[in-house]
């Protein structure tokens, strides 16, 4: 009996402390979405343009903040969110359960009311659509060029931006031209459109996880997606592209897991290629899906699907879609460690042309051996291997799995990163066995975030400026590179681990027990 009272004292002990832990998280992920919704709900301001409507629109909020204000205020709200999920990742979250509909509604609402923060894609993307729709093409010719430079869309665009033709692909050009469309010669009411567009991408990115998560880890979903105010600002706030695409990913796989048969792997291959005509790095998931197996017949359906779509858009818009993409293939961004070998390159003997080239070769290699890594720290829900039991199901876990591995590594050491980089990776962790890679993910979130508050180039006083790029030019790429280091410490660390675990037992080296042999008939 005392053994029974003492049995239910700590369950009880227990789930009071994880109340504690749920109240705190979501108390810390309020404060945090609140700081980043007066900064978007405010009047135009350095992390958003003015989007020249003149309707209550560009501020729901009476006031316009300060460019120090604002930097301060997305500071605050970003640190906030990271102590908020580490807290989570800590101890495990519930899902939200029957609040949803009216959290997703409000976050959902909220979002499309407050104008783009973050950066002025936005607009690129505005202007691309309305070239497009005005019988234009936006891969070669620049909004700075488009109409002699009066157009009420094109002419809003910022630098560095203005002559820069589309990067992005055929299906994505295509719906901002439909958002064109809509909003006409209101600027604001095309990015309204688009806006649309991405809240409802992120919403589809929730149904799908899941879908393919179990009840048990119904709670990552809610932490690493739903309610994470760093994906929801940088992403959702953000009106990238790259949530779109991470959205198209997401219904490939759940595509697989209802069905690894020839339809569905035909549908998938279909979405795959049109996540791939958002942005072309996206493409990764096409792999992925081969590597995951179920034979040759599968692939070759894989394969069919993923044509057939990438054909019709590229019959329609010509395979100088992706010129501009090719010619930026070795840009360096301020934040990486990278920029540190490209500026030395600028006083020493190896030239700078030299030195991208070194740094192309060099981030691939290192991107190869961070994905072994990650492969071997890591695992989908369900095991490594899809098994009977799991079936379709199993298969699209292991896709994700595999597509998470890939990007994972590349969003850390490409030469090239901005935040909304990391959105697919993402979406993808919750499929994945709480690990020390959701931790490694978390730091590299929060500081390629912090370093580009406020997101502009312009709209700054010449302190806040100086302040803001020294962050992103002098600091976070030593930041980043001491992250590195942790980063192949701990998965060495957790493989050596794994591996100890594994001979002591485990099948897979997660301390497994043995599965049960069958016996012969």
């Amino acid at each position: 009996l005392d053994a029974h009272h003492r049995s239910r004292r700590s369950r009880l002990l227990s789930e009071s402390v994880m109340q504690q832990g749920t109240r705190r998280h979501r108390l810390l992920v309020g404060l945090s979405v609140a700081l980043i919704l007066v900064v978007a709900l405010s009047g135009p301001n350095a992390a958003k343009p003015d989007l020249r409507s003149g309707w209550p629109l560009d501020g729901l909020l009476p006031f316009t903040l300060s460019s120090a204000l604002v930097t301060g205020l997305l500071w605050v709200a970003y640190a906030v969110a990271a102590v908020a999920i580490a807290l989570a990742l800590w101890r495990p979250v519930p899902a939200l359960g029957r609040r949803t509909p009216w959290v997703l509604g409000g976050l959902g609402l909220l979002a499309v009311l407050a104008a783009p923060i973050g950066s002025a894609d936005h607009v690129n993307y505005a202007a691309y659509g309305r070239i497009l729709w005005l019988g234009g093409d936006p891969w070669t010719a620049s909004p700075a060029d488009f109409a002699g430079g009066s157009d009420p869309i094109t002419s809003a665009v910022e630098e560095p931006w203005r002559t820069e033709p589309s990067v992005y692909g055929p299906l994505a050009t295509l719906i901002q031209a439909g958002a064109a469309a809509i909003g006409g010669t209101h600027l604001r009411l095309v990015v309204l459109a688009w806006q649309v567009v991405v809240v409802a991408a992120w919403l589809l990115v929730r149904w799908c996880l899941r879908r393919l998560v179990d009840e048990e880890n119904a709670g990552r979903v809610d932490v690493l997606w739903t309610l994470n105010p760093l994906v929801f600002a940088v992403g959702v706030l953000g009106a990238h592209v790259d949530v779109l695409a991470t959205a198209l990913v997401l219904t490939a796989f759940v595509g697989v897991g209802r069905s690894a048969a020839p339809a569905g792997s035909l549908v998938a291959g279909g979405l795959v290629a049109a996540a791939t005509s958002v942005k072309f790095t996206y493409a990764v998931a096409l792999l992925a899906l081969l590597l995951a197996g179920r034979g040759v017949r599968r692939a070759l359906w894989l394969l069919a699907g993923w044509g057939a779509v990438l054909v019709v858009l590229h019959l329609w818009t010509g395979g100088h879609v992706y010129d501009q993409v090719g010619r930026s293939r070795g840009a360096v961004s301020l934040a990486t460690p990278w920029r540190l070998l490209l500026e030395w390159s600028w006083t020493s003997s190896v030239g700078v042309s030299t030195m991208r080239s070194i740094i192309t070769v060099a981030a691939g290699v290192a991107m190869i051996g961070l994905a072994v890594l990650i492969w071997r720290a890591t695992r989908p829900l369900g095991g490594r291997e899809p098994s009977e039991r799991q079936g379709s199901l199993g298969l699209a876990r292991r896709a994700a799995w595999i597509t998470l591995v890939l990007t994972a590594a590349y969003g850390l050491l490409a030469p090239y990163t901005l935040p909304w980089y990391d959105l697919v990776a993402w979406g993808l962790l919750p499929l994945v066995v709480p690990s020390v890679l959701d931790g490694i993910l978390l730091a590299r979130l929060t500081l390629i975030a912090v370093a580009y508050v406020p997101g502009r180039v312009i709209g700054m006083t010449p302190g806040v400026e100086a302040l803001t790029l020294g962050l992103r030019r002098e600091v976070t790429p030593w930041l980043q590179l001491g992250l590195w280091v942790v980063a192949v410490t701990l998965l060495l660390h957790t493989t050596h681990r794994r591996g100890r675990i594994s001979d002591d037992g485990g099948p897979d080296g997660w301390g497994h027990p043995p599965a049960p042999r069958r016996r012969a008939r």
